[in-house]
């Protein structure tokens, strides 16, 4: 057992010579492995103590944070060299070496190598006649390739006749060609690429589309460095022309990051608008769009934020960017700066027309004061504030036909109020409050200005009172609903609100922020209720009811069932009001971990009809497959026009090369199928590839079909992985 004995005589070796080896060289350590490779010999180590030198078969050399084994070395002391033979591996953090022939010094870094294997994830180089120093980590290598492939023989792989390789940085190679399969397809005189997630590289999506023709799509993803990066697209459409612009990211350290995208395209068809209606006044050849966003932290507890989005048109979105105008189709612009202090808040913004054909409430600018709820000294009464200053313009686009006239005003506004919280008898929690606003409004100015200077007083009361319940039972088991114990929380709550009517009602004051429709009920108690031009008298009674079962699942409480419902009941309503306002639920339930449903509905209880409805059942079973199928219903002159819609994303992984998702739209009003989407994946271990086909019937023009295929490197994915989930339209361009 020559093993304990080498280990021994090691111990024995550094502790009897401390004056001659330093501290630093203490930590290197060479010992005989039982075998590196099946069924090879054991290992053993021979020292040299007069000499400094060592010997071994089967060996592990370990010196800081490197690490070396092979088949046999030979070691110096004294200087930290190693030559090692058969079956060589070096790890250095989390870069790998391999190779026959190595000779490394574990002090200085100094290695060179006939031949070797070199990687960190997710790129990997393979080479002869390496020379490099690990300490500032440059090396270079002969007739070497880079490749994505962590196999003997990659499919993609970069070749070189002189390489230099900066690990975790980048590579560059010289007279280089890109094999495919081993066949060579390109030819770069001089090739760059950074290692990491951040690295540069093509991505091309070519496809059809019945509007625009044949379509490739380029985008090339650059990193300068850590501040600076960024994306050149060049896409060319056909019967539409071609379009050009960058993308740029900028971190700035404390002064934030800043996003911008620009693009332009000579549109050669600007009226046929991709959903078969031509723009009624006609658009203009050169269409662009132009974003900037911009947030920032530069001091404690203020923050920085500007958005512009510039179109030259209303469908330049629509057209050529469906995901960002699915997202929102009239995006707007604002800058704003908020202040925080511990009870308070002061919130700069602006809000600027920067697209004519969208309606606009510009806030040139708006100045708001919060004071958020904080106790008055000792006594047990709390108090809360809001005021704003700021002078405001109504804009209104004639793009759908005649629009109202505009009109601006100065507007000067100030709400205070007082609250008392108690807590009764250790579980009844009651909240009376009373508070008043006051409001100035300047006189309307433009044509469609009617009002002339006025003072509105609103005096607000009110309370809330709720009180929460609960029942354990940690004996309940259930295998079908996967339920170990059980508890049960329920939460009853009322708030009233009173305002009697104000001495100028809404008709005779300027309209900037007004109430608009909306699927979910609005809050009745002020600050919440922030529409300050629509407040008119109140006398409601809102009610709530909160049930709740909740379970342990995988160590963790996790909710099976929850639902929240809310009922308001106008003791006094207003001309137009009902009774009885909507009764709002939203539920949601969970199964298992893997199904859940959710469901919010909005019923119409004075005219027993159903004013909304929205179901989503989600499963994911595990990787083999997930379904998610909705139902959308919306009744028509509630939030205008109605729809009834089915929409469905089924996903199959049919081995561990394929899969594929199917997406349908299915419009309940008509009976037609109004959008379905298959994309077909294939994974080709250096590559990932999608073939869609999309169609969509927007009921009127043609038919809107698409096909495109999507490919990108593993390595340096085209989209963060389930993107395609959230907005599939990027596999078709869009």
């Amino acid at each position: 057992m020559r093993k304990p004995l080498a280990i021994v005589l090691l111990a024995i070796f550094v502790a009897m010579i401390p004056s001659v080896l330093p501290a630093q060289e203490q930590q290197l350590v060479m010992q005989a492995l039982k075998q590196i490779i099946p069924s090879a010999p054991e290992g053993h180590v021979d020292y040299d103590f007069a000499n400094g030198t060592a010997h071994g078969t089967n060996v592990f050399v370990q010196y800081g944070n490197a690490s070396l084994t092979a088949d046999s070395a030979d070691m110096n002391w004294q200087t930290g060299e190693v030559k090692a033979d058969g079956h060589v591996r070096i790890e250095e953090g989390q870069q790998v070496w391999a190779g026959e022939h190595i000779r490394y010094n574990l002090k200085t870094r100094q290695m060179q190598s006939e031949e070797f294997r070199t990687g960190k994830p997710p790129v990997f180089a393979q080479g002869v006649h390496l020379t490099g120093d690990t300490s500032n980590q440059v090396y270079v290598a002969q007739h070497a390739y880079v490749t994505t492939d962590d196999v003997s023989e990659p499919a993609v792989r970069v070749r070189s006749t002189h390489i230099k390789i900066v690990p975790g940085k980048y590579v560059e190679m010289w007279n280089a060609v890109l094999y495919l399969d081993g066949v060579p397809t390109f030819y770069f005189p001089y090739y760059r690429r950074q290692l990491g997630p951040r690295a540069n590289n093509f991505n091309f999506l070519p496809g059809y589309r019945n509007a625009y023709g044949p379509f490739l799509l380029s985008t090339y993803t650059w990193y300068l460095n850590d501040a600076v990066d960024g994306k050149i697209h060049v896409d060319y459409r056909e019967s539409r022309g071609l379009g050009t612009g960058p993308d740029v990211n900028l971190n700035l350290g404390r002064w934030g990051e800043a996003n911008i995208k620009y693009y332009y395209l000579h549109d050669e068809k600007p009226d046929n608008s991709t959903n078969g209606t031509p723009w009624t006044e006609g658009i203009a050849n050169d269409r662009q769009r132009v974003y900037f966003g911009y947030q920032a932290t530069p001091a404690t507890n203020l923050n920085v934020k500007a958005l512009v989005n510039y179109q030259s048109d209303p469908l330049v979105l629509h057209d050529f960017f469906l995901s960002s105008y699915a997202n929102n189709p009239q995006p707007y612009s604002f800058t704003e700066v908020n202040k925080y202090g511990n009870n308070w808040s002061v919130d700069a913004l602006t809000t600027p027309q920067v697209n004519n054909f969208f309606d606009q409430i510009e806030r040139l600018p708006e100045v708001q004061l919060t004071g958020h709820r904080q106790q008055l000294l000792n006594t047990p009464v709390y108090y809360d504030s809001s005021s704003s200053a700021g002078y405001y313009r109504a804009y209104f686009a004639d793009t759908n036909g005649p629009a109202p006239l505009g009109y601006s005003a100065m507007r000067v506004d100030s709400f205070q109020q007082l609250l008392l919280p108690e807590t009764f008898f250790g579980w009844l929690n009651v909240t009376p409050r009373v508070g008043g606003r006051y409001t100035y409004y300047g006189s309307e100015i433009g044509p469609g200005g009617t009002n002339t200077a006025a003072n509105r007083w609103v005096f607000n009361t009110g309370g809330e009172v709720s009180f929460k319940l609960s029942r354990l039972w940690t004996g309940a088991t259930n295998s079908l609903l996967a339920v170990d114990g059980l508890r049960h929380v329920i939460e009853p709550s009322a708030t009233y609100a009173y305002v009697p009517t104000p001495n100028k009602t809404p008709s005779q004051v300027p309209q900037f922020d007004t109430q608009l429709p909306c699927p979910e009920l609005l809050p009745i108690q002020f600050p919440d209720y922030n529409d300050i031009d629509a407040i008119d008298s109140e006398n409601v009674l809102s009610f709530g009811l909160r049930n709740t079962f909740q379970t342990k699942r995988a160590g963790q409480v996790e909710n099976l069932f929850d639902c929240n419902v809310r009922l308001d009941w106008r003791l006094n309503p207003n001309p137009g009001q009902n009774t009885l306002n909507d009764l709002f639920s939203s539920i949601s339930f969970r199964p298992r971990t893997w199904a859940l449903l959710n469901s919010q509905l909005r019923y119409d209880i004075n005219g027993d009809a159903l004013n909304m409805a929205f179901n989503q059942l989600t499963l994911t079973p595990g990787e083999r497959w997930s379904w998610g199928i909705g139902h959308y219903y919306l009744r028509n002159g509630f939030l205008g026009n109605g729809a009834d819609l089915i929409t469905s994303t089924l996903f199959f992984r049919m081995s561990d090369n394929w899969g594929v998702r199917a997406t349908h739209k299915i419009n309940v009003y008509t009976g037609q199928l109004q959008e379905q989407m298959y994309t077909l994946y294939r994974d080709m271990r250096s590559w990932t590839g999608a073939l869609s086909l999309r169609y969509m019937d927007n009921g009127s023009g043609p038919m809107d079909f698409t096909v495109a295929f999507t490919f990108s490197l593993k390595a340096a994915p085209k989209t963060p992985l389930g993107q395609e989930a959230i907005s599939p339209y990027h596999l078709v361009g869009e």
